[in-house]
Formats: C-alpha cells, structure tokens, sequence
C-alpha cells in the first residue's frame, strides 16, 4: 500500500488548548516531532514549562501526524507528517509525502480563518520535524501566515523551501524564531544554523538562539523565549 494512500485515508487527531476567554483572536499549530502524537506534545510541554502553556487570547491546536511507512524506521509504520529517504542533510525530500500532508495543515489554517481569524494571525511551529514542516508551510505553501518558529530542525541542503524563495518576487516572508541544542546528536546543530543562513539570505527576518548544554529535546529556557516572541507577533488586541 502506498504511503500517500495512508495520507488520504488517515484524518489528522486534534488535542486543542483555548485560551481563558469564550473566544480567541489568534491562534497557534504546534506539529509534533516524528513518533509523537498531538496529546504528547501538548503534555509534554507542560511537563518542560511547569505549567500549562497557555495565552488568553489565543487557542494552540496540537493535530497527530497520520500513521505511515516511514523509511528510517524499515518502513514500519510511524506518526510522521512525511517521510525522509534518510535523516541527512543531503538526502533528497520525498515531496510526494510533503505536499498531501501540506494540504492537510492548509485546511487546518483555513478552517480558523473561516472562524473568523486573521491569517497573519496564525502562527505555525513545532518540534523537530513538526518544525521542519512548519517550515514548509510559512516559505513554500503558506506565505501568509503570521509566523514560524523552530525548535531542533533543519530543511534539506536542496529544499524545495529554497527553490520556491529563489524564484518568488516576494520579499514579504513570516517571521522566523529557531532554537537549537548544541549537543543535539539526532539532528546536529550545524544543520540547523546552516537552515536559518540559508533562510537568511533568501529574505527570511527572524532570530536564532542556540543552548550549549540542549541535547534533541525541549528546554524550559526555550519555551519562556518562545512565550514571549509569541506574544510580540500576536497581541492581545
């Protein structure tokens, strides 16, 4: 069975954190990292900042990547919002896997919109290869969002992101928020910082914080500078 079979069949799960008020005005999609699921991210980020992670006016929307065959893992099946030929800076995207799943978070962003949602109002992230797609989503497929943060990520030396940068007239790019672990040994942190200069100079603004003692996790000092990028994108208007 082919793994976009497996994209068309399985619909994303949705774990949803609201702000305190009745309604929000902005919101926020955390993609997971490659394993996990939605309910994973949201407890475990709560378990890292020692308490909810929340904002009053903006709803966070934690969807579960579907279950597909995913190469590194022999092709067992995985929770995986694409998948990768190899974990390699230089190994080529499946873009047969990227784009189905792209269109999947498209309706995602749309359906907030229709909610009445400002699109510049929505900010697009993730952990891993959550942020990896985010990625994807703010500077190939969805320009018009309000933003992308990444935590431990990289895009592939020849990203389709990079191509589609190189060509567009459009200099007006989301913002950018990267973090980064030096002793991250699943995805290096020199992949990460070539990411963002890669980014750099196609046009892409945005900051780059690395933590020297981070391995391939989650850090509470990352989720407080995160917390307040957050709020500087999108305020409580």
């Amino acid at each position: 069975m082919s793994t976009i079979f497996f994209f068309f069949c399985t619909m994303l799960q949705m774990s949803v954190v609201s702000g305190s008020r009745p309604s929000h005005t902005a919101s926020l999609i955390f993609l997971h990292g490659s394993g996990g699921t939605g309910p994973m991210a949201k407890e475990g980020i709560k378990m890292i900042y020692g308490k909810n992670f929340i904002f009053p006016h903006i709803r966070i929307l934690y969807p579960t990547a579907p279950l597909i065959p995913y190469t590194p893992s022999a092709g067992c099946l995985r929770h995986v919002w694409f998948n990768r030929h190899s974990i390699s800076l230089a190994a080529p995207e499946d873009l047969t896997t990227i784009e189905p799943i792209a269109e999947e978070i498209n309706k995602l962003i749309d359906k907030e919109v229709k909610e009445g949602i400002d699109v510049k109002r929505i900010i697009l992230g993730g952990f891993s290869m959550g942020s990896s797609l985010a990625m994807q989503m703010g500077y190939r497929f969805r320009r018009d969002i309000g933003g992308v943060f990444v935590l431990s990520s990289f895009l592939n030396q020849y990203s389709k992101v990079y191509e589609v940068l190189d060509s567009s007239l459009d200099s007006d790019h989301p913002p950018l928020f990267m973090c980064h672990g030096e002793k991250d040994d699943v995805v290096p942190y020199t992949w990460g910082e070539r990411t963002f200069e890669e980014l750099r100079k196609r046009g892409v603004k945005g900051e780059f914080h690395s933590f020297s003692n981070l391995y391939h996790n989650i850090s509470k000092e990352e989720l407080v500078m995160l917390k307040e990028w957050i709020l500087k994108q999108l305020p409580d208007d």
